[in-house]
């Protein structure tokens, strides 16, 4: 899924040149005079069972929450947009990217910390062998030979990453990225220990073999119940960490999940339950925190199977949803009606709707049934298909309102089906769906990051969908000389997937926690990311 930087694009710009070693990363503030608890320990609830804890394995906020407290990358993002360094103390750009990593950084089990481990990890990330979802992201980076390497034209060891000593990292691309030092930051590309996966393989992510780069470590892992993470003493800042154990619960019920958070059993939980909502609002409003989110819910269609290899059934289904009534009414939480795939609004630029989102209700679903008629589906011959969501109160809501808007609108007939989180990704990577319930959160603040999704063979791109001239709108968008001139690019894409529809965006998202008040330093970005080590326990 991905997975609050405001106009990071201007940020990017300025952070192009040299960059400095700055004493610490944005770690726990402690304001002067608090007192602290003195037992420094986290509860967050993080909703599901993650389907690894291998970087290279994993594409959800479920797994990326847990990664980003273990592993540091390169750089990070701070949520005022501003690159800050991590294993890389400086950088500077003089045609390919050169990296200085920091002085004495080492690995939790006390063994050093090397450019070789990023170009290793970088050529296992984009290594077809590893069937990484995330495999076409170095090529979206422009680095060279990576995207000739993710479809297995090219060995990894050609990629343009290479370690010109143990702490000088060189990176060469095929052409300027805008975002480039903004999507360096994503977790896919922390660096990981080669010797210990040559060593125990699939096993390296068991507490006892785990090794990790960032202010956690791994201690427990028991299935379905928790995963625990302590402090990293080894970690290059932990002078700048307070929380000594995180602990995170994979709760997916909504109901039971505030029951424990009331019971005090829980700090954090993001699965604010939505028919609870305006109660909690009401009754605890100080631990309520509801944020924007670069976030977009859609049902992925599977553009290859009947009946939704069928451009028309697709847009008429788009266009019979009532997306102001769920996010008005079944959600209602702040959730904007989507018709984009990316976001109204981001990396400084600003994208339009269809025109037929404006259109009066009615006539969209008179629209939607000439479409349909077309392609021969009617009262005779009713639409019929599979809508498949991970087991969640919310997701059933929302799909039962859908299914049924769908049966009012248009006679179609859905089937509900619900999965494990784990087993749903399966189905959808392995193309066995109709229709599925997924969201893409922004992996940094720039258009592509949704838009790559639905490339001709991007990693990510389970529906299958394939329109060269949506191809050559975002590779012109690559090349575009400035942001006025990107935002043209990204809005003709926008208006290609309008026409195709290989997903129908239902609503863009609002991040909502519950957070106890003893807990300091809160501060979610606006990718919906909040980091352990940013916070601390106040005596309560």
């Amino acid at each position: 899924m991905k997975p609050h930087h405001h106009n990071r694009i201007t940020a990017i710009m300025l952070a192009t040149g040299l960059a400095f070693l700055s004493t610490s990363a944005n770690a726990a503030n402690v304001p002067q005079g608090t007192i602290l608890a003195e037992k420094q320990e986290l509860v967050r609830n993080n909703g599901s069972e993650p389907a690894s804890l291998d970087p290279h394995k994993v594409e959800s906020d479920v797994e990326f929450n847990i990664i980003s407290d273990m592993f540091d990358g390169l750089v990070a993002v701070k949520p005022d947009g501003t690159i800050e360094p991590r294993l890389a103390a400086s950088w500077e750009n003089k045609g390919n990217w050169i990296f200085h990593l920091r002085e004495g950084i080492t690995w939790s089990d006390g063994t050093p910390i090397t450019a070789q481990d990023v170009v290793w990890s970088w050529q296992r990330l984009v290594d077809p062998k590893t069937a990484s979802p995330y495999a076409s992201y170095l090529g979206n980076m422009n680095i060279v030979n990576a995207a000739d390497i993710a479809e297995g034209k090219k060995a990894p060891d050609t990629l343009g990453v290479k370690a010109l000593d143990d702490k000088t990292l060189e990176i060469t691309l095929t052409q300027p990225t805008a975002a480039f030092l903004p999507m360096l930051a994503h977790p896919s590309l922390v660096a990981l220990d080669k010797t210990l996966i040559m060593r125990f393989a699939e096993k390296w992510t068991k507490p006892e073999h785990f090794v990790s780069s960032g202010p956690y470590t791994l201690s427990q892992w028991v299935v379905n119940e928790r995963i625990v993470g302590k402090r990293n003493p080894r970690y290059w800042d932990d002078a700048h960490t307070v929380i000594n154990q995180v602990t995170y619960l994979p709760i997916s019920s909504e109901a039971a999940d505030v029951n424990r958070y009331r019971a005090g059993e829980i700090d954090i939980t993001s699965t604010v339950p939505i028919n609870q909502f305006a109660l909690l609002k009401k009754t605890m409003p100080e631990q309520l925190d509801v944020s924007p989110h670069l976030a977009t819910y859609y049902y992925e269609l599977n553009t290859t199977r009947p009946p939704f290899n069928d451009a028309r059934v697709r847009r008429a289904l788009n266009m019979a949803l009532d997306k102001e009534i769920i996010a008005g009414q079944v959600l209602g939480q702040g959730q904007r009606p989507a018709w984009l795939v990316s976001q109204p609004e981001i990396g400084g630029i600003t994208l339009k709707n269809p025109d037929y989102a404006s259109w009066p209700r009615e006539k969209r679903i008179a629209e939607a049934k000439k479409l349909l008629a077309e392609a021969g589906f009617g009262d005779d011959h009713p639409l019929s298909f599979n809508l498949l969501y991970n087991t969640s109160e919310s997701h059933q809501r929302i799909a039962i309102a859908a299914a049924s808007m769908w049966k009012k609108n248009l006679g179609v007939e859905v089937k509900l089906q619900n999965q494990e989180w784990k087993t749903m990704l399966d189905a959808k990577r392995t193309g066995n769906f109709d229709a599925v319930r997924y969201a893409w959160i922004a992996d940094y603040d720039d258009a592509t990051t949704f838009l790559n999704n639905f490339r001709t063979g991007d990693s990510s791109n389970t529906s299958r969908y394939s329109n060269p001239a949506y191809d050559a709108a975002l590779l012109n968008a690559a090349k575009a000389p400035d942001i006025a001139a990107r935002g043209r690019y990204y809005q003709q894409a926008e208006d290609l997937l309008a026409q195709d529809v290989p997903s129908i965006p239902v609503y863009h998202y609002v991040r909502s926690h519950l957070v106890k008040p003893w807990v300091g330093g809160f501060t979610p970005d606006r990718l919906g990311y909040y980091f352990t080590k940013d916070m601390y326990i106040k005596k309560h």
